[in-house]
Order: C-alpha cells, then sequence, then structure tokens
C-alpha cells in the first residue's frame, strides 16, 4: 500500500517540475501540506512547537510527569522499559508502564536489540496501556544496556536497527511509533543523518536527536550542528534534545535548525517549571522569573507527599526520593548543607522541618 508523506510528496510533486530533485524538510512546507502519518501525532500541527519531557531513568515517573505536565510539558514519555522484560511479561517492568489519562499525550519506551521480541513487547504495551505512541531507544549510553546490543550500541549496527524499527512498527500498526537516537557512538562514527533516513524509510513518524555521541555520556557540549543536518535529511519532525535551559536557548536552536520540537530533561530535574518558562518567552519574548523560594519547597513537598502515597510506605518512598531531592536543591541557597541533610531523610516530618529552616530565614532577609 502507497502512503503519501511529506518526502515522497515533495520528489513526487518536484519531479515533474524540476531537472534535479531538491529535497525538503519536514519545516519547509508543514504549513502547505500535512501529511495523514504526520497527523497522527497531532501535536506537531503547523502552528505548535512541542516541549517533550525527555524519559529519564529513575526520574519520569508518573509523579514527576505529572508535576511536569501540570507547568507546560505538552508530551510526556515513560522510563525506558525493557522489551525482554515486557516480552516475559515481568510483573516489575509492568509497573514502569503505569500512567494516568490526564499525562496523554504519552509514549511508551521500549529498549532491547532482538526485533521479534520488540516487536511483542510493544503488542503488550499497547494491548495493556493504550499509549498514544511507541518509543524506540536507540540512545542509551549506559553500559548495561548497550551491552545487552541496546540503546546506542545499535547506532553502530544499522541492519538491526532498522530490521527492530520495521518489526515494531509492524506489529503495532496503526499506533504510531517514533525513535530517540544520539548523533553516534563516538567522535569518528557521527552518522545521525544516516541513521535518521533509515528510521524514516522504516515508518519512524519522529525522531529526536540528542546532541552528545554514546561516548560523550552527558559529558562536553550538544552538537546542535548534527541536529541541524538530521532535520535537513529527512521530512518527519525532528525534536531536539540536549544543554536547553531556557527560553531563548530553545528559541535559539529552534531557528538554528528548524527542529520541529523540543525535548528537556536534566534542566527539568531541577526546575520542572522551565516548560512555562519557555512557552512565556515564546509568547512574550520576555524571561518568566523561576518561583520563590516557598513555591520551590511546596513542589519539594507536595512530590515527597505524593511518592509517599504512591509507594504506600514512607519510609522507602522519602528513601527513593534522596536523589531527586538532591537536584531539586541545585541553586538553592545553602545547597550543600541541604545536600547533606537530604541525604539522611526518610520521612515527611524530616522533610517539613528543612523546608521550614530554610524558607524563613530567607524570607526574613528580603
Amino acid at each position: 500500500m502507497f502512503c503519501l508523506s511529506p518526502r515522497n510528496f515533495g520528489a513526487i510533486f518536484l519531479s515533474s517540475r524540476a531537472e534535479r530533485p531538491i529535497h525538503l524538510r519536514y519545516s519547509d512546507f508543514r504549513e502547505i501540506f500535512v501529511c495523514p502519518m504526520t497527523s497522527r501525532l497531532p501535536w506537531f500541527s503547523p502552528s505548535s512547537f512541542p516541549l517533550y519531557l525527555a524519559p529519564m531513568a529513575g526520574v519520569s515517573d508518573k509523579i514527576f510527569r505529572q508535576l511536569c505536565k501540570e507547568r507546560g510539558a505538552d508530551v510526556l514519555v515513560t522510563e525506558f522499559v525493557s522489551s525482554e522484560g515486557v516480552f516475559r511479561r515481568n510483573e516489575r517492568t509492568r509497573e514502569y508502564l503505569d500512567f494516568d489519562e490526564g499525562e496523554r499525550p504519552i509514549g511508551v519506551q521500549l529498549f532491547g536489540g532482538n526485533a521479534e521480541h520488540m516487536a511483542e513487547a510493544a503488542k503488550h504495551v499497547v494491548d495493556w496501556v493504550r499509549p498514544d505512541f511507541i518509543d524506540l531507544n536507540f540512545g542509551c549510553p549506559v553500559n548495561k544496556v548497550v551491552a545487552k546490543n541496546g540503546g546506542s550500541a545499535l547506532l553502530k549496527d544499522c541492519p538491526t536497527l532498522a530490521a527492530v524499527a520495521e518489526a515494531v512498527v509492524r506489529a503495532v500498526a496503526p499506533v504510531p511509533v517514533t525513535a530517540k537516537i544520539r548523533i553516534g557512538w563516538d567522535t569518528d562514527t557521527i552518522n545521525a543523518p544516516r541513521v535518521a533516513r533509515i528510521l524514516e524509510d522504516c515508518g519512524i513518524l519522529a525522531l529526536a536527536v540528542h546532541g552528545r555521541t554514546r561516548a560523550q555520556g552527558y559529558s562536553g557540549t550538544a552538537d546542535w550542528g548534527v541536529i541541524g543536518e538530521v532535520v535537513a535529511a529527512v521530512s518527519i519532525p525532528v525534536v531536539g534534545n540536549g544543554d536547553l535551559t531556557n527560553g531563548p536557548d530553545v528559541a535559539k536552536r529552534r531557528a538554528e535548525t528548524g527542529i520541529a520540537g523540543a525535548m528537556i530533561g536534566r534542566a527539568a530535574m531541577s526546575s520542572p517549571w522551565i516548560f512555562s518558562q519557555v512557552k512565556h518567552y515564546f509568547a512574550t519574548g520576555e524571561h518568566l522569573v523561576s518561583p520563590g523560594l516557598a513555591e520551590k519547597w511546596g513542589l519539594i513537598q507536595r512530590h515527597c507527599q505524593l511518592a509517599v502515597q504512591e509507594w504506600g510506605c514512607e519510609d522507602q518512598a522519602i528513601r527513593s526520593m534522596r536523589a531527586r531531592l538532591m537536584a531539586y536543591s541545585k541553586g538553592f541557597p545553602n545547597s550543600k548543607m541541604l545536600r547533606e541533610k537530604f541525604q539522611h531523610v526518610s520521612t515527611l516530618a524530616e522533610i517539613d522541618e528543612i523546608a521550614s529552616r530554610h524558607v524563613t530565614p530567607q524570607e526574613a532577609a528580603v
């Protein structure tokens, strides 16, 4: 069955008009043509620029996703889920798939290197929770994922990457499938434009690109030049990711590259309100000041309370929050002291006491 996509639409249109084919990217003509394939991801409308919360293991759980949604995140993605865990119907793995209706649009991100198992896992996910899309993780740099031929390992194995993408697209149709990649394995093998074309040809409908190589991990700076090359190489929407910390950052990268959306990860860990700040900047051209200290502490306390409700055990819930509390403390007055305290908290009462001691003196000094 032939499907008219922006990519082949451009080729057909130009083949009768020009001696030499000219490649059009998605952003060049989305104002005048909306493909039925792309309309399956309606947040990429001609007038929109969606902000994604990046999927982050141990961070982007249901509670944090909802907090970011309240503050302007448009599209959410679950923490990455092992296809093998889903394939074997592991109950612990199924917990990572849990989301509330208010989080839509939301995708479930899967990782793995076995095309058959990835396809079956994706079908199970669609049957179990009905996500708005399936997202394929071809970017995770963590050793235990790469060692199993998952995540960014497939950037070095394009035949397997293509087999996985094709199998999942066929298995869950008409549910849309997207993917996330890095720009390459290392500086000697930057191949994101080629990988992006392969994925587009496999039926992937949108692509998020982190502007670092696997070798970089999360160090160094994101290469937005390569992200721009990916945008130019394909006709599907490309979402840019890497070193986005405020509205001007996002606006600058959008203008430079033509990205169709932005994905924010680590900046949201300490500042979930970044989404509303970016939107305010796009709407007004002005900076939206960060919440005051009392409001920030209110968010932290609410996050902890929701975690306790979700876990059903206060001690375990607060212990699980320690790393999150460390992230929240970034930029706080006396942050070193706060981090030392957060390493030992295990009750809501302790959180409340730290908050009261931290907020009151600061307010009195204003």
